[in-house]
């Protein structure tokens, strides 16, 4: 569905999350098959070993008490995540909350702004990186907050910092942020779960002497590889679902941050400073809720700062301008050094002149 519209816009966001939550359990589902397939294959399952079709058969049938457990995990990782997504968070990128009294002029910036569009100050985090980049999290009013590295703090001058505050706090406004939330800690788990099946499977964690018996006649091995390839299926939809995130999402950030702001040079020469280091060491799967993601790729969840500076400039009226040069390194003058002054030999009364003096 078309976006038509910011209420139409957040309207789209809101269904899209409802369809990640429904696809959660649904990729659990398509695991626990893999699993009771890659068990049957193993020959680690009773009742297996009939053939391919009946163990598929089978495998299917033992659903009925894999779907209940699927949606069990479901409902306790929502439950975690709904109170815990902002600390799991911060914690996979390091970011510790700053106070008013630590960063003032900071704090006034986003407050203001907040202020001009009614809504309720989110809290400040940092992570102590010098690199250039900004998130925001949350799920609901209370649990908002902006999130700054130390280095685009430190880099960016106070009216391209509020355009990266503004265009954070446009991600609040427009529910994406709630939408990235989901993205990166639903889909992250799923990716986890992939992950670690992979890697029990690679460092020997399957197999045995009922396995060796079943791959003789075939059928155990064609199990396993079906099971791989539905594991394979259920990541790659992880990834999918990650990066449902519309790349629309960003060119509306930055045109709120100037509509907050009046003040598209300046989103103009943020971006522009961020590209040159935005990397942050940060879990894949929350790259996504980043300014800006530096893995661009054919599933990249940003557009390239290219793209996004034009657009500022072909429907915000922004100009772009080369940013000032760094100051450079003054030349090495040579300090001239004096020579010290020979010191007087001292003599005591046992000493003996000599030839010398």
């Amino acid at each position: 569905m078309a976006a038509a519209g910011l209420k139409s816009y957040i309207l789209n966001n809101n269904i899209k999350s409802v369809l990640l939550l429904a696809g959660f359990p649904v990729l659990l589902i398509l695991l626990v098959y893999a699993l009771e397939l890659i068990a049957m294959g193993a020959g680690m399952m009773p009742g297996s070993g009939q053939g391919v079709a009946s163990d598929l058969a089978l495998a299917f049938q033992m659903l009925a008490g894999g779907i209940p457990l699927a949606f069990a995990v479901a409902g306790i990782w929502f439950v975690i995540a709904y109170f815990g997504q902002s600390a799991i968070i911060n914690g996979l990128t390091g970011a510790h909350g700053v106070s008013r009294a630590e960063a003032p002029e900071i704090y006034n910036l986003l407050e203001n702004l907040a202020i001009s569009r009614g809504l309720r100050t989110p809290t400040l985090h940092l992570i102590e990186d010098m690199s250039l980049n900004a998130y925001a999290t949350g799920l609901h009013e209370g649990q908002y907050s902006v999130t700054l590295t130390r280095g685009i703090i430190e880099r960016l001058d106070k009216d391209e910092l509020e355009a990266v505050i503004g265009h954070e706090l446009t991600h609040i406004i427009n529910k994406d942020v709630r939408l990235m939330v989901i993205c990166a800690v639903f889909a992250g788990i799923i990716s986890l779960v992939g992950q670690v099946i992979f890697r029990i499977i690679q460092f020997g964690g399957v197999g045995g002497g009922r396995s060796r018996d079943r791959d003789s006649k075939g059928s155990g091995g064609i199990l396993i590889v079906i099971g791989l390839i539905a594991i394979a299926v259920a990541y790659v939809l992880a990834i999918v679902l990650r990066f449902a995130i519309s790349r629309q999402a960003e060119y509306l950030a930055d045109a709120g941050s100037v509509e907050l702001t009046k003040n598209p040079d300046a989103m103009i020469r943020a971006l522009q400073k961020i590209s040159a280091d935005p990397f942050v060491d940060a879990p894949e799967q929350l790259r996504g809720m980043f300014i800006e993601d530096p893995s661009q790729s054919i599933m990249a969840t940003h557009p390239s700062i290219e793209k996004r500076i034009d657009a500022l400039v072909r429907y915000a009226g922004g100009r772009v301008e080369p940013l000032p040069a760094p100051a450079p390194t003054p030349a090495y003058e040579p300090v001239a050094v004096l020579e010290p002054e020979p010191r007087p030999v001292r003599r005591g009364p046992w000493s003996k002149p000599g030839p010398w003096g």
